[in-house]
């Protein structure tokens, strides 16, 4: 009995030594030589090399956020957007105007050990809010210049504001507005922010300010022998451009917006250009959202009359704009002469089962000597432009592309 008694106390013992370390407070067991973790939130992997969205808000939501980081005591948490630090701590709780934000979160022990997440912050405009959207290279802009903002809701916007500086001379039309970029505006990259008539503030993301030579059109093809516009902004600065290692110093104008050449005598072909500004800089040339000192240049006999990507369909409504491709104005047919060779490249849309393109006047009359073409590829449509076919386009209120499920690509003329 002895016995029992004893094993009965030594159990009791031992249960309140467990229930007595279990009543302690939670330790940390890191030390300051560890290396840092972001344990939560776990933030998205990049999607083909881009970085991932990690908030999605309104403009009228903050951006809130809690890091959970060990080694918890010996580190520190640095918040940046923009690459601007905007807050320390292990939280941040601010308001961001509607854009889009590059957002980072750092942080660093106390023996200067580091790791960080980074992606994008995307804060929307709320219904009826002015909001500016991107069509193509209108957001690079040089100083002094005229520059065009599209988007919704700009007829509200009355002033806006670049890198500090408030601009007043905004104009409104349609869906966009124009405004000069101020002259002491510095190169980089600036938040716009658009202003209504009550003072009320709204984002629009970024700009990008620069004061070099930059062509933005007419420079993937021309033709040899003849006149070469090209437009873009700071062109004025421009002091030659060098195609197939042939220097051209000689301009038949010159304007900050606009410049023009004469072609060299050169065989059809690809071929290299560059150019240097006054200060002996690279001239820049935008292509595919990206600014290069380089550009290849097509140079041919045949002349692009139009270029772009254009839906044709019998389907579609009399009121379409893609009813038809009737983008050639009948006064750009007064400066071909019969004989010449007009090529149509077209593209099939996959979206529809049968294809078929017609070339006819404005009355839906077949041009002389044309032929309807049904196909299932991309291809070339081939019209000898006879004076018959002259005639009936200048008679008959001009030149359509009819059919279904192509797009016209370009049509050039030699």
């Amino acid at each position: 009995m002895k016995k029992i008694y004893i094993i009965l106390f030594a159990l009791l013992s031992m249960s309140t030594t467990f229930t007595s370390c279990s009543e302690e407070e939670p330790f940390s067991v890191a030390s300051s030589t560890d290396d840092p973790r972001i344990l939560d939130p776990i933030f998205p992997n990049r999607v083909n090399g881009e970085l991932p969205v990690v908030a999605n808000i309104n403009r009228d939501a903050n951006l809130n956020m809690k890091l959970t980081v060990t080694p918890a005591d010996f580190t520190e948490v640095t918040w940046f957007i923009d690459g601007v630090e905007v807050a320390k701590g292990k939280t941040i709780d601010m308001n961001l105007k509607a854009g889009k934000y590059l957002f980072k979160v750092v942080a660093t022990t106390v023996e200067g050990k580091s790791t960080s997440r980074e992606g994008y912050v995307q804060v929307n405009a709320l219904a009826g809010d002015p909001w500016a959207t991107t069509k193509s290279f209108e957001r690079i802009v040089a100083p002094k210049a005229q520059a065009t903002l599209y988007g919704v809701n700009m007829n509200l916007v009355k002033s806006l504001v670049i890198d500090g500086k408030n601009i007043t001379d905004v104009t409104f039309s349609e869906d966009h507005i124009t405004y000069t970029v101020p002259e002491d505006v510095t190169e980089g990259e600036h938040r716009v922010v658009l202003v209504d008539a009550q003072g009320n503030e709204f984002g629009a993301n970024t700009v990008k300010v620069t004061k070099s030579a930059l062509v933005v059109s007419g420079a993937e093809r021309t033709n040899a022998n003849r006149e070469w516009v090209m437009k873009g902004i700071n062109l004025d600065r421009v002091a030659s451009f060098t195609l197939d290692g042939k220097s051209i110093t000689e301009f038949t104008r010159k304007s900050a917006s606009e410049i023009a050449i004469i072609c060299p005598a050169l065989a059809d072909g690809e071929y290299k250009m560059t150019g240097k500004m006054d200060d002996g800089t690279d001239v820049l040339f935008y292509n595919n959202e990206e600014m290069k000192s380089e550009q290849n240049v097509i140079v041919s006999s045949q002349t692009v009359l139009w270029q772009g990507h254009h839906y044709v369909s019998w389907d579609l409504p009399d009121s379409s704009p893609n009813k038809t491709f009737n983008l050639i104005s009948t006064a750009t047919f007064n400066t071909i002469k019969a004989g010449s060779i007009m090529r149509i490249h077209y593209s099939v849309n996959p979206a529809d089962a049968y294809h078929q393109l017609r070339t006819v006047s404005g009355w839906w009359n077949d041009l002389p000597g044309t032929a309807v073409i049904e196909f299932q590829n991309d291809g070339v449509k081939e019209l000898i432009i006879t004076q018959d076919v002259l005639n009936a386009i200048n008679e008959q209120s001009g030149f359509l592309c009819v059919g279904h499920g192509y797009y016209v690509d370009m049509i050039t003329i030699e």
